[in-house]
């Protein structure tokens, strides 16, 4: 489930000083910023962000590789440690959207419309996953922990947001049902027992595809641990599986609604373009009263934005302290054009999608959202093509040989 193909390759070793002290610098003086300029509670979302960046690296939780090793070679583990989170999060999330209110915060989950444009989007997002390296989140937390590769990523994610920003008005153009909330919808306990079947049937299908392919259940093998490992890692996947969904919660309590990733690469990309002069103001995406607002303030003021540097930033600070901070600068030119080609189809599918593996299928399914499984097939659909062109960059395609018993 890790993205070792993207992050550089170091044994662990002693702690990282000075890239750790540049992360635990920036992640204090970020918060103390944004308590200042903003407000305690975008304070505390930074630091939930950083938080998440060191889960994501710690357990190696990355979307992308668990489906490829399912896809390629039938390990399942990723995928059970996903339905595990998705278990507990509907756990969690269902009762409080269901009342409207968290600790008194009212709270509203990503409930959006599913049609063409979900169709579209979440398959070329899944095609883009496995070229470009990683997913939404994948992509944050590797650029933290040193990939150099991931950058050239992350860049194309951005321009192939605000790319699709200009086109969302013919896409949505297209058919698509209302946005469905299952919780609404069905009620309740009804929508909890009908999410939790699935979610088991899923991990099921993954064990007895796994057991078929390799005659028992294959144990990730196992990695030198120096010092604490909650400290240094590496964390079991189900261990990232709940820091995830617990984090998302704490989300959810401070901001209102769950965990996004994408939107701010939208905004980071149309505030690029506003500055050389391409009047994206004027765009029907950009025109709505929540875009424009977004696009006229601050970084600072944009949840997700000071989200995902924390997410980067704790990244780095956990590769540090697992003594793997090492970029590498030298890029093949074919694994280069497939993080430029993966990056421009992950920021396009993610906004015709209205999200992407976090904000459209994590925090889509954990918020009863119709729109949210299907993204999960489409996306699903679209790694089994990416999975089959990787080999065409010279990207590996992680496959084990063990004898059945």
């Amino acid at each position: 489930m890790s993205n070792t193909a993207t992050l550089p390759v170091r044994p662990r070793g002693d702690i990282n000083i000075k890239p750790l002290g540049v992360a635990l610098l920036f992640i204090v003086l970020g918060a103390l910023y944004l308590a200042q300029v903003v407000d305690a509670r975008q304070s505390a979302l930074y630091l939930v962000g950083a938080l998440l960046g060191v889960a994501l690296y710690h357990a190696a939780f990355g979307f992308t590789s668990a489906w490829r090793v399912f896809i390629a070679d039938g390990r399942g583990a990723g995928l059970r440690a996903q339905m595990l989170m998705l278990a507990v999060g509907v756990l969690l999330f269902f009762p409080a959207l269901s009342s409207g209110t968290l600790f008194g915060t009212p709270v509203t989950g990503l409930v959006s419309p599913a049609g063409t444009s979900v169709v579209v989007g979440a398959f070329i997002f899944g095609i883009g996953m496995q070229l470009g390296g990683g997913c939404a989140s994948g992509t944050l937390y590797t650029v933290g922990g040193g990939s150099t590769r991931m950058i050239v990523t992350l860049i194309a994610f951005i321009a192939g947001s605000v790319i699709a920003t200009a086109h969302m008005p013919w896409w949505t153009s297209l058919p698509q049902l209302a946005p469905i909330s299952l919780v609404k919808t069905l009620g309740l306990a009804p929508a909890l027992l009908l999410n939790l079947a699935v979610f088991a049937l899923i991990a099921g299908i993954t064990v007895l595809v796994e057991k078929r392919r390799h005659g028992r259940l294959v144990t990730p093998d196992a990695k030198p641990v120096n010092g604490p490992r909650w400290l240094r890692g590496p964390w079991p996947l189900v261990a990232g599986a709940l820091a995830l969904v617990v984090l998302n919660f704490v989300t959810l309590a401070l901001a209102g609604r769950p965990w996004g990733v994408t939107s701010a690469f939208a905004l980071w990309g149309a505030k690029a373009a506003s500055s050389i002069g391409i009047d994206v103001a004027s765009w029907t995406y950009w025109s709505t009263k929540a875009n424009a607002a977004a696009l006229a303030a601050p970084i600072s003021q944009d949840i997700t934005s000071v989200m995902d540097i924390g997410i980067v930033l704790g990244a780095m600070l956990a590769a540090a302290l697992a003594g793997r901070y090492a970029p590498v600068w030298k890029l093949p030119l074919r694994s280069f054009l497939a993080a430029v080609a993966g990056g421009l189809l992950l920021g396009y599918g993610a906004r015709l999608a209205y999200g992407c593996n976090i904000g459209a299928y994590f925090s889509g399914i954990i918020s009863g959202s119709l729109h949210g499984w299907l993204w999960l097939v489409f996306a699903f659909a679209g790694n089994v093509l990416g999975t089959r062109l990787r080999p065409l960059f010279g990207l590996e395609v992680e496959r084990v040989k063990l004898a059945a018993c």
